[in-house]
């Protein structure tokens, strides 16, 4: 559990960060990144905030992430696996520029990560189970 828990720290603070670089700087980042701004600008905006969201709810499965593994599951490996895919298909299809390939692998890293900590857990508590039914 206290690597899950890590996981979701980490993602946290990755999500959290990316939210408010896209709230606060679009423009810049869009720079870093050699693109044009998004328009209309609520779009990156509203990702933004979106991405504010989504870090934030990490926060309960950094405490206790069996309780909370349907988050970690949703948007631990589904949204961030959906995001490393697209950002490739992007790269691939659109010739996005190279930069976007950290986003790429920044996000199918912390799923294949928060994946092999709910394995990790279910192995746990499927163990921890097996024994609470030993004492009966």
């Amino acid at each position: 559990m206290k690597f899950l828990s890590a996981v979701a720290r980490i993602s946290l603070v990755y999500d959290l960060t990316v939210g408010v670089v896209m709230l606060a700087a679009t423009g810049l980042l869009a720079s870093v990144f050699g693109v044009a701004p998004p328009t209309p600008i609520l779009f990156a905006k509203l990702l933004g905030i979106f991405l504010i969201c989504v870090g934030l709810g990490y926060a309960p499965a950094i405490k206790n992430p069996g309780i909370h593994r349907w988050y970690l599951w949703v948007f631990g490996v589904g949204l961030k696996t959906a995001g490393a895919v697209s950002f490739i298909a992007d790269y691939v299809m659109n010739a996005s520029p190279r930069a976007f390939l950290l986003f790429a692998a920044s996000d199918g890293t912390l799923a294949l990560l928060t994946l092999w900590g709910l394995f990790g857990l279910s192995k746990e508590m499927t163990r921890l189970s097996g024994q609470s039914s030993d004492r009966r």
